[in-house]
This record gives structure tokens, C-alpha cells and sequence, in this order.
């Protein structure tokens, strides 16, 4: 099982679901996403394989950066999704992967579902 997750080591809900994969003797990819920011590509297909219909749901719009950019839920997507790419901290986290499935850890217990 190939599983990788977005993690960012200050958030709770990060920490516990990374936790909560090594108890289940998961060996995820972490990949610490505000140091190593991730491409167009990869956020297009993170709000694939969520099953999601636009980056507005992986977006972290209570983040004082999203009112500061001018962000709302009218901004185009191809913006939204490029401000998130050059901001991550404006990415929900975290994000788990295992093959074409993925998950949000809100609660961490709902990655389990993919694993």
C-alpha cells in the first residue's frame, strides 16, 4: 500500500491523523506541504481523487490570508487554485492518498475509509 499525506506538523488534526495511520501500521510519504509547496498538477488531482467539484472545497476561506488575498466564493477557480498553490498555508489539511482514493483528515478517523 503506496499511502502519502499533506501533513503540516503544527496542526492538531494533521498530527493525530498521521498518528492515527501508524497505528494502523500504515507507513505513509509525508510530505510537509508549507516547505515543499505543491504543483498545479498535484493540487488537480488531490481535488480529484477527493472526489470534490471545485478547489472552494479545499480551501482554507477562515484563514485571515484568504480575506487578505481578496479570496471569496466567487473567485474564479484557475485563481483560487493558483493562490492556494502559491500560498499552501491556504490548503485544507490534512490530505491522505492511497492510490486514486483520497481523504481530508476532518476528523482524522475519515481516512480510514480509503485505506
Amino acid at each position: 500500500m503506496s499511502v502519502t499525506i499533506y501533513h503540516n506538523p503544527r496542526c492538531s488534526k494533521s498530527r493525530e491523523t498521521l498518528a492515527l495511520l501508524e497505528a494502523q501500521g500504515v507507513n505513509a510519504q509525508v510530505i510537509e506541504y508549507l516547505n515543499n509547496p505543491m504543483s498545479l498538477e498535484t493540487l488537480n488531482e488531490l481535488i480529484q481523487k477527493l472526489g470534490f467539484d471545485s478547489a472552494h472545497q479545499l480551501v482554507r476561506s477562515k484563514e485571515t490570508l484568504y480575506k487578505e488575498l481578496g479570496l471569496s466564493k466567487e473567485t474564479e477557480e484557475s485563481v483560487l487554485r493558483q493562490a492556494m498553490i502559491d500560498n499552501p498555508k491556504l490548503i485544507e489539511r490534512p490530505v491522505v492518498v492511497n492510490q486514486q482514493k483520497a481523504a481530508l483528515g476532518r476528523p482524522p478517523e475519515s481516512v480510514l475509509n480509503i485505506l
